[in-house]
């Protein structure tokens, strides 16, 4: 008995969510998984800039940042399908969406408040958090992000307990269920 063959991927999937959710590691998962290309677009922000992300926000602001990323990510869905993981930012933003729904899916990767954070408490890469009070603002960050995050097409709960590879079944779980994403 031969094993099927793994769905092909006709449109990009775009994991978006807040920092900590997971999105590069799924992302990375997902894509090996089904044979396409990923890209994390803060990676490839720094590798345009020469710059990390901290630095871009500290020497141009985030206002700059963000007009990069949305350039960043058009590119990356007008090409191939493939899996692109996005800052936790990216979503907020009308053009952003537009994008992504015009040339790819959203996946919300939706962790509760408690994961997110004992992910990136001890993390000193997110500007975001640069603060007196880094749980306060993963706090108001969350608040204030989900209601836009919840506006992507697909949804996939993130279990704390549960493995990359057990979340990227999930998500492919949820990929199948949506349509017009996979093929086969």
């Amino acid at each position: 008995m031969t094993e099927a063959p793994p769905a092909r991927l006709i449109r990009t999937v775009v994991l978006v969510g807040m920092m900590g959710a997971g999105k590069t590691a799924i992302g990375r998962s997902l894509a090996a998984r089904l044979g396409v290309d990923f890209v994390d677009s803060d990676t490839a922000i720094e590798e345009a800039a020469a710059l990390s992300i901290a630095e871009i926000f500290e020497r141009d602001g985030e206002r700059f940042f963000r007009r990069r990323e949305a350039e960043v990510l058009r590119r990356l869905l007008s090409g191939p399908p493939g899996v692109v993981s996005t800052g936790g930012g990216a979503f907020l933003f009308d053009r952003n969406r537009t994008a992504i729904a015009e040339m790819g899916v959203a996946v919300w990767l939706d962790a509760d408040l408690d994961t997110l954070w004992e992910r990136v408490r001890h993390k000193d890469t997110r500007p975001l958090l640069r603060t007196d009070d880094p749980k306060a603002t993963l706090t108001a960050l969350f608040a204030e992000r989900r209601p836009v995050y919840a506006q992507a097409g697909v949804r996939v709960s993130i279990d704390r307990a549960a493995s990359i590879e057990e979340t990227t079944d999930r998500v492919l779980d949820a990929l199948s269920a949506h349509g017009n994403i996979l093929e086969g």
